[in-house]
């Protein structure tokens, strides 16, 4: 990945939805050197897709909380597939240390919250939980 590659994603983080002809303006390039950098891009996975990013008067709503889980051996195929059917869990990270697994939830409500970490703890092979609420965010880097 080159200087021009990374110009093009920091473009692309600032705004998923700039047409190919305004990059092209705004790097000095062909519209067609952009559009076969995006492809080379997106076919070698640096371009993972593209997404909306929720404001604060969506996702500042939510109540959020990241939840560290230990996990009995060999279990942690069959924990992933019960997470992944809870919509709340928004990510899930293996993770080394003390923690097995650490995850990224939100709810709309504070029972809501309490039933999904309940449903959490209840997953067969998961040896212990740890919740820690998210009070504010200071920094926020994510793209």
């Amino acid at each position: 990945m080159d200087p021009i590659d990374q110009q093009i994603l920091a473009l692309l983080a600032q705004d998923a939805r700039i047409s190919v002809a305004q990059l092209a303006r705004r790097l000095g390039l062909a519209r067609s050197t952009v559009q076969a950098r995006l492809e080379r891009l997106e076919g070698s996975g640096t371009i993972a897709g593209y997404t909306v990013r929720l404001g604060a008067a969506i996702s500042g709503a939510r109540i959020r909380a990241t939840v560290l889980l230990t996990v009995e051996p060999r279990a942690q195929p069959a924990v992933l597939s019960r997470l992944r059917a809870l919509p709340a869990v928004e990510a899930a990270h293996t993770t080394s240390g003390r923690f097995d697994m650490l995850l990224q939830v939100a709810a709309e409500t504070t029972a809501a919250l309490d039933d999904v970490l309940d449903r959490i703890g209840e997953i067969p092979g998961v040896k212990s939980s740890e919740s820690l609420i998210h009070l504010s965010t200071r920094i926020d880097r994510a793209l």
